[in-house]
């Protein structure tokens, strides 16, 4: 992802716009791809957590949201691979800032959003 692709899938991000992708993707992306877009989200909350990384966050997050993909979403069997990349290069950066505290965030979401029965496929 180049600066200019990071500035651009950065301003695609904002709060609303990630839970609503969470809500509507979950068959699609996975559970475990949801909990760690989740873990980035409540990372972005550190306030030790430098603004360089919360920037990557931010652009991997609105990489995931956005519409405008390397490989669509909407096509079968590969469609969030791409989105995986994304999260997985910014989970890579924000490791040191993903805590007990984090995790347990993320999960408590999970509850939320779709109950709780779901993270029993998480362990």
């Amino acid at each position: 992802m180049t600066t200019n692709d990071t500035a651009k899938y950065a301003g695609d991000y904002s709060e609303s716009s990630f839970f609503d992708k969470i809500t509507s993707t979950i068959k699609s992306a996975g559970l475990t791809l949801i909990y760690e877009a989740l873990q980035l989200f409540y990372v972005t909350e550190n306030p030790n957590c430098p603004m360089r990384i919360k920037a990557a966050i931010f652009a991997a997050l609105g990489y995931f949201i956005s519409p405008l993909d390397v490989v669509p979403d909407f096509t079968p069997f590969v469609g969030y691979s791409d989105d995986a990349g994304a999260i997985a290069i910014a989970l890579g950066l924000a490791q040191m800032y993903i805590d007990d505290e984090v995790k347990q965030k993320a999960r408590n979401k999970i509850c939320d959003i779709f109950g709780k029965g779901v993270l029993r496929d998480l362990d």
